[in-house]
């Protein structure tokens, strides 16, 4: 999955930004200065006033461009808009994917309406073949996510979004261990159905077709809604 991430992201995701019109061009570059990289790369990304005034006094320039050189420098290190577009293409069309699967996949079990199926002979229910390619693919994204996180520029949420999916890996395998698979199923595919229509609406903001991505966050907030707060506890 993560030479598919590579592959898409390059030869169908790039192409797709660029005949939108995404912006391709980053944030605007901090010029090069020794002192200040140094004391981003190794003190802080947040200097103070005191350290601002001492700066000030030893490179002979006013505080306020030192505040819009770091400024400047901070926002290099944001993806630019094409990578974030790209991104959320790759994302969306997985789950696009992984999605229309579990929903087919699903409409053939007998616990899809009835969910007391799910423990019916429990723990001693067959692993059909479908439902083990439906976990190894959803396993193995989630891995690839982990792992690209490392090598893609770090995000202000990068411990966040890493120990969620630490967690995500950890409860699919302890569900496929313990063979509670249908019912890990029934959650894959709930939590999928949201995401989707997350990254579409991403895709349109970074496109800057405002109307559309407004639509698109309002349809995600009523389908995360009633998927996540209400059919996943309640049923």
């Amino acid at each position: 999955l993560f030479f598919h991430s590579s592959v898409s992201h390059r030869f169908i995701a790039k192409p797709c930004a660029l005949g939108l019109k995404v912006q391709a061009n980053g944030p605007q570059k901090a010029q090069p200065n020794a002192i200040l990289e140094k004391v981003f790369t190794a003190i802080t990304k947040h200097p103070d006033e005191k350290r601002l005034e001492g700066l000030s006094k030893q490179l002979d320039w006013d505080v306020r461009s030192i505040q819009r050189w770091f400024r400047q420098r901070r926002n290099q290190e944001k993806p630019s808009t094409l990578t974030k577009f790209c991104e959320s293409m790759w994302r969306f069309t997985f789950y696009l994917y992984i999605f229309t699967y579990g929903v087919r996949f699903l409409k053939k079990t007998p616990w899809l309406w009835n969910t007391r199926q799910c423990w019916n002979g429990y723990p001693y229910q067959p692993l059909m073949p479908d439902l083990h390619y439906y976990y190894i693919v959803e396993l193995s994204f989630y891995w690839s996510l982990m792992f690209s996180q490392f090598i893609d520029i770090k995000r202000k949420d990068f411990g966040i979004m890493f120990t969620h999916h630490i967690v995500t890996v950890t409860l699919i395998t302890f569900s496929y261990v313990t063979n509670l698979t249908r019912v890990g199923t029934l959650t894959l595919c709930l939590h999928d159905a949201a995401d989707v229509v997350l990254e579409a609406a991403k895709m349109a903001n970074y496109c800057k077709c405002q109307k559309l991505s407004d639509l698109l966050f309002l349809t995600f907030a009523i389908v995360f809604i009633v998927s996540r707060l209400g059919i996943y506890p309640l049923w």
